[in-house]
């Protein structure tokens, strides 16, 4: 089980807070904003003009420092998630992040789902009305080595009509949705899950590309994603049947008096080159 929480390179976090906040507008008159940099790497908002229904396909660029990483929407138990927030001045709203597939790091007890290279985080955005759109947004990340930086930014574009064409920023935004996790398929899915009566298991039943025996297989990884702040990854007795797999999810501590029923948690699942995500409704 994973909780954000204190640790100990979240101290430096709250020592510097403040001096994030001071961050000043990186702006641009196109489809790219200016780089925003810090001391352990730089990002940047790319988006295109809105369509017809005033969708603006967007995207947050984080290119860390080698040796230094950027967290995944739930990061384990000492990083934070990304932040983004539109102005509401601006006239746009944030409909939905995405996330491409994490990796997962372990340094002593510290365990981190986070990107080690450049990573692109595909927005979904709605304009109001109609007419040039600016887009003012505020970015705020952990990024982190030896010690976390908190890199906060104020990011800020025009966009140009729909009528002209941007090649680099579409393909900027192609290559960012390629990278996400695929929905579930036949042959690549959760078959089934099961919550045990006192909470501290999920029996998960997988179906796994490949096929073929299973011996010799390494168990794939799954990060189970519950209440906001919470993420789950320790296996219990992985069994591979050819393209089955079942395994029990270590679940622990949840929150004080948080009832399961009813509620939807999502499932990551990487085997080889594969990647997976879907929800799970719990009863």
């Amino acid at each position: 089980m994973m909780i954000i929480s204190s640790g100990p390179r979240r101290l430096l976090m709250a020592v510097v807070s403040a001096v994030a906040a001071l961050v000043p507008f990186y702006s641009a008159h196109a489809e790219m904003s200016a780089w925003a940099d810090n001391e352990g790497g730089r990002m940047r908002l790319v988006a295109l003009a809105p369509d017809a229904g005033g969708k603006i396909r967007a995207a947050l660029q984080i290119e860390p420092k080698p040796g230094w990483i950027t967290y995944w929407k739930e990061p384990g138990n000492s990083g934070i998630p990304p932040q983004i927030t539109i102005a509401a001045a601006s006239g746009v709203t944030l409909d939905a992040i995405a996330y491409p597939v994490p990796k997962h790091f372990f340094n002593g007890a510290i365990e981190d789902i986070a990107y080690d290279a450049p990573v692109t985080l595909p927005l979904s955005l709605t304009a109001a009305g109609k007419g040039p759109v600016t887009i003012d947004a505020a970015a705020f990340i952990g990024i982190c080595k030896d010690i976390c930086i908190p890199f906060q930014a104020n990011l800020q574009l025009k966009l140009g009509p729909a009528i002209q064409s941007h090649p680099q920023e579409e393909a900027i935004l192609q290559a960012a949705e390629a990278r996400l996790p695929k929905p579930p398929s036949p042959d690549f899915d959760v078959t089934a899950h099961a919550m045990s009566p006192d909470r501290k298991t999920l029996s998960l039943t997988l179906a796994l590309p490949g096929g073929g025996p299973g011996e010799g297989k390494a168990a794939p990884d799954i990060i189970v994603t519950g209440p906001s702040g919470y993420a789950f990854t320790k296996q219990i007795g992985g069994k591979r049947d050819g393209a089955t797999f079942k395994v029990d999810v270590s679940i622990g501590k949840l929150p004080k008096d948080y009832d399961i029923s009813g509620k939807q948690w999502s499932v990551l699942v990487i085997d080889g080159e594969r990647a997976m995500e879907t929800t799970l409704a719990l009863e």
